[in-house]
């Protein structure tokens, strides 16, 4: 059988610390993608989608958000599968209960933990009824199945091998100990697959199907899994959906000239409208290169990038800058001079080399205490 593995869609998500602007467009984008999943499952005749948890932000979203999502996958025509997840979890006044996921017989949201049985295969779903827990979403499947048909878990939560995640604990060793084929997880926006000891792929995050935020290296993508028969190892095609390009830049400046050369990157960035980039810059800030600062400055905010943001509060003005010597207290003053003049006698030597580095400790120390 073959199937489309998606999760993580958090549909109406409102990014607010981009801007209205630009927030609008990443809105728009993911319904974008949630119709170029559709798409990836056509083309490669996908028997069904299942969707593992958080198709919406929250259950406040707008219900004109739900009927066109509902509308999206409606257009799928084959069976979907979706289950609750912490972010929109099964409760009075839920996004579930709007009248689109009734209206087509191919949409099923799943409200109990309970088994379905199909024609060559059984789902064990585990729809979350809270948004938080302690508890083991699949606690439920309480003994290993012995079933003749490919066996597929649907969950919403954390393995436990994840640092700091104590919320829906799920077990890293879940589909040898439930008897599963595969688990199809949601929760965490980057793709990440777990391996069992016969080194087979048996359970996987597929990651969002748009990138939601910095920080997600391997976000972006549906999986299409193949599972030739009960006990096979699935095979896993992650496929991209995603549109939208989140980039940080931290770059520690040292060499006068580097950022001229940072300036120049910024020119190939190949899709600008369709990039969120940061950039973090440290370092030193030579009296030569403030024109390049400005000027990547400038492209951030001129080159149509969807978001730019420069931080460069950690970007020290160079000690050769000579002006920060007249306000030191005259004892500094008088050894700040001298290590000038060492500096200048011997530039590439030992003590010149030295006298650079001390000045440039006495510069960082009066940056620090300066008002």
């Amino acid at each position: 059988m073959k199937f489309l593995h998606t999760a993580d869609w958090q549909m109406g998500m409102k990014a607010e610390s981009l801007g209205n602007k630009a927030a609008k467009r990443v809105r728009q984008a993911r319904l974008d993608a949630a119709k170029r999943v559709i798409q990836v499952a056509q083309k490669n005749d996908a028997e069904m989608i299942l969707f593992a948890g958080d198709m919406f932000e929250d259950n406040a979203v707008d219900r004109s958000l739900v009927r066109q999502t509902g509308e999206i996958l409606k257009s799928f025509g084959k069976p979907v599968f979706l289950i609750p997840g912490n972010h929109d979890p099964l409760v009075p006044g839920s996004v579930w209960e709007h009248s689109v996921w009734k209206e087509s017989k191919n949409l099923h949201v799943v409200q109990t933990a309970k088994a379905i049985e199909r024609e060559n295969c059984i789902l064990f779903p585990c729809p979350l009824k809270e948004k938080h827990s302690t508890k083991n979403p699949m606690d439920w499947i309480s003994t290993r199945q012995e079933s003749e048909k490919i066996c597929i878990g649907l969950a919403h939560g954390n393995v436990e091998s994840i640092p700091k995640a104590k919320e829906l604990p799920i077990s890293e060793d879940a589909p040898s100990r439930y008897g599963l084929d595969y688990v199809a997880l949601g929760h965490w926006h980057s793709y990440k697959t777990y391996t069992d000891k016969n080194g087979a792929k048996r359970m996987a995050y597929c990651g969002a199907h748009e990138t939601t935020k910095f920080g997600e290296p391997d976000s972006g993508k549906v999986v299409l899994v193949e599972i030739a028969k009960r006990g096979a190892p699935p095979i896993l095609k992650p496929i991209p959906t995603g549109n939208l390009v989140w980039q940080t830049w931290e770059e520690t400046i040292g060499q006068p000239g580097e950022l001229k050369a940072l300036s120049k990157k910024l020119d190939a960035v190949p899709q600008p409208k369709s990039t969120l980039l940061r950039i973090h810059l440290s370092g030193i800030l030579f009296h030569e290169d403030q024109e390049h600062l400005d000027t990547i400055k400038e492209k951030l905010e001129t080159r149509e990038f969807l978001y730019g943001s420069l931080n460069d509060d950690e970007l020290t003005p160079s000690p050769d800058n000579h002006e920060w010597i007249k306000s030191l207290p005259p004892v500094f003053q008088s050894a700040a001079e001298k290590l000038q003049k060492q500096a200048a006698q011997d530039p590439d030597g030992r003590e010149g080399l030295g006298s650079k580095q001390a000045l440039l400790l006495l510069f960082e120390l009066h940056r620090k205490t300066s008002p």
